[in-house]
């Protein structure tokens, strides 16, 4: 099953001036990560709001039938979309979404606010 990250390109860190910036703060951590995630195991999808504006920015990993992560309060820098990327292909790596800590790369610790438990599958007659 595919592990997606979903960006939220809307998100706009404190300070944030349209006038001084440009483009919002997870437009351009969405360009950073959609790069870094070229090739590899995982796609990205942008989203306009992920109602998580006091963490901006703001990545969704997820995969159906997995456990998935909100994680926040992202730079919008190679780095860390390095490791978003890095951290969900470890999530696609998995059965059941959950990454043992220790293999968490530096660069999410921290990051994480909630978990989301998978949606029970739909039972068949």
């Amino acid at each position: 099953m595919t592990t997606w990250i979903t960006i939220c390109d809307t998100c706009k860190r404190e300070g944030w001036e349209a006038e001084r910036d440009g483009a919002p703060d997870g437009e351009k951590l969405a360009a950073l990560i959609e790069a870094a995630a070229e090739g590899r195991a995982v796609k990205t999808r942008r989203v306009s709001c992920t109602m998580g504006c006091e963490r901006a920015c703001n990545v969704i990993v997820q995969a159906p039938g997995k456990i998935g992560y909100s994680l926040g309060k992202f730079e919008p820098v190679d780095a860390d979309a390095q490791a978003i990327v890095d951290y969900a292909e470890m999530h696609a790596e998995t059965e059941t979404g959950q990454v043992p800590f220790r293999q968490w790369p530096q660069g999410v610790k921290g990051h994480f606010v909630s978990r989301q438990v998978p949606v029970p599958q739909a039972e068949t007659e």
